[in-house]
């Protein structure tokens, strides 16, 4: 017999951490191969761990709500074929005797236990924010009240606090420095924006709410929670600007309506327009690729590569939004087959981590839902984001050189949000008019 580790895996770009949020599997349950034996979660997508190996689960390292990084166990399987044949990784030092493996085990889940029992006062989540076992443990042993742990500006993924984070807020208890965590050394125009307003008063909270006797309550769920801090964090550290165009696509509706039976025929797709929208920006971002960049302090980082985020609504109610990786080098059936995976599996609640990871800008079709136009948030760390309406039929001056007429036209608008600390409204205007003369001179004779 052989015990091998369930490790955590790697999941995308900057994830460094997951959250167990159901075991499939309980300590002594079979395991097939590949067999999914528990669920995680990112800030966004529910994903499950399969098992490398065929085997019995032996021991559970975590449980449920616990936060794992990437690359640590997180479970011990017992396997009769040895380790080597199937990746896993040896649970012990010895990769073949199973005898050794049992101190290393029991060691892991003792620091496990330990950590959970010395931090069982604090709560894992408080005001949306989630505490990792060793700061609650820091905190616990320090004093610092939940009261104090909210008031911590995180410098962790999503406003996380972190080791450093408690730290410094225990060394400067007391002296009359901000509760905030100080800024990462590569942001320091940050610092004192944060300083002044974290010394003069505590951070604004919301109005009650009157809640009536027939009223129900919903709890928010994960998603919509994390959905909610990050729309927060993005209005707060962006100053949001939004400029609108009207472009006329009648090219582009007559063209659809001309191709998507052949398309469908000869592609198994359905074309949509959001493919076709997808294709004006990037040839819009090559025009100006200083739309495609980050802020990081006072450093801007220009993105080499294009990968355009879609947002996509679920039947949760809740928002989401994979990329479509190096969009610039698909053609527009290639960018409807991705569309249309993406969106498929979004709905069915199918996607992977890498699928919404490493997005450098995105687009929202508000016109689904009949809307003419919206001031979309900007998807953070990118600097810009664009809303596409509803396409609607209007009258239009038409000028010909036999002179203006008026005619039936199909428009829509579009409004382009981006960040003012980075891009002015000569380049933000400026890009969203290039996107509306990309559609506008669509050739209603191009094969797809």
């Amino acid at each position: 017999m052989a015990q091998v580790e369930l490790i955590m895996p790697k999941m995308g770009e900057s994830v460094a951490e997951a959250t167990i949020i159901k075991w499939l599997k309980e300590e002594g349950d079979t395991i097939d191969m590949e067999e999914s034996v528990l669920e995680i979660a990112t800030d966004k997508v529910d994903s499950e761990v399969p098992s490398p190996t065929e085997g019995v689960l032996l021991k559970k390292l975590f449980g449920e709500d616990d936060v794992v990084k990437v690359g640590d166990p997180i479970a011990i399987i017992e396997t009769e074929s040895g380790a080597s044949e199937n990746g896993a990784a040896p649970a012990a030092e010895s990769k073949t005797e199973a005898p050794k493996s049992e101190p290393a085990v029991a060691e892991v889940q003792q620091m496990v236990t330990a950590a959970q029992e010395q931090t069982e006062d604090i709560p894992r989540n408080s005001n949306g924010r989630f505490y990792s076992p060793l700061v609650r443990n820091i905190a616990k042993e320090e004093g610092v009240a939940v009261s104090e742990l909210d008031s911590i500006e995180g410098s962790g993924a999503e406003g996380r606090v972190t080791k450093k984070d408690i730290l410094s807020y225990i060394e400067n208890r007391g002296s009359g420095a901000p509760a905030s965590a100080p800024a990462p050394s590569a942001a320091p125009a940050a610092k004192p924006a944060a300083q002044p307003q974290a010394a003069a008063k505590p951070a604004p909270q919301a109005a009650p709410v009157s809640i009536g006797a027939d009223d129900e309550i919903i709890e928010m769920d994960r998603m919509r929670r994390k959905i909610a801090d990050h729309m927060v964090m993005s209005k707060a550290n962006s100053p949001h600007v939004t400029s609108f165009v009207e472009a006329d696509v009648t090219n582009i509706w007559n063209w659809r309506k001309k191709v998507k039976g052949e398309f469908m025929k000869r592609e198994g797709e359905n074309i949509t327009f959001t493919p076709i929208f997808i294709e004006a920006i990037v040839k819009a971002i090559k025009d100006f690729p200083m739309i495609n960049v980050s802020v990081d302090g006072n450093n801007i980082i220009k993105k080499k590569h294009i990968n355009i985020g879609m947002a996509a609504a679920l039947p949760s109610g809740n928002l989401i939004v994979p990329v479509i990786h190096d969009a610039d080098q698909l053609n527009l059936v290639g960018l409807t087959k991705k569309v249309n995976d993406l969106a498929n599996r979004a709905r069915n609640n199918q996607l992977k981590p890498d699928d919404i990871q490493g997005g450098t800008y995105t687009v929202t079709n508000v016109g689904t839902f009949g809307n003419v136009l919206g001031t979309p948030i900007i998807n953070q760390p990118q600097v810009a984001i664009m809303a596409t309406g509803s396409i609607n039929k209007k009258p239009a001056v038409i000028e010909t050189p036999e002179g203006d007429f008026i005619g039936i036209r199909y428009k829509m608008f579009l409004s382009h949000s981006y960040d003012h600390r980075v891009v002015d409204g000569a380049l933000g205007g400026m890009f969203v008019k290039r996107v509306a003369d990309y559609l506008e001179a669509f050739d209603p004779n191009r094969d797809f």
